[in-house]
C-alpha cells in the first residue's frame, strides 16, 4: 500500500515570526520563499502545517 503524500509550498517569510514558527518551517524542510516539499500525510505533519498555515499552502493532496 502506497503512502499518501501532500505537497506544501512556502508562501510567507519567517522574518519577524515567533521562533517556534521558524523551527516548524525548518522541520517541514522549508526555509526559503517558494520552496516546495512533498511530505507524508500524517497527523504530525498536518499539525505542523496548521501551526504555520499563514506561511504555507498545500498544493496537492
Amino acid at each position: 500500500m502506497s503512502k499518501k503524500m501532500i505537497t506544501v509550498r512556502q508562501v510567507g517569510s519567517p522574518i519577524a515570526r515567533k521562533p517556534n514558527q521558524r523551527q516548524t518551517l525548518i522541520g517541514l524542510g522549508l526555509n526559503k520563499m517558494g520552496r516546495t516539499r512533498e511530505l507524508e500525510d500524517t497527523p504530525a505533519v498536518r499539525g505542523m502545517i496548521r501551526t504555520v498555515s499563514h506561511l504555507v499552502e498545500v498544493v496537492g493532496e
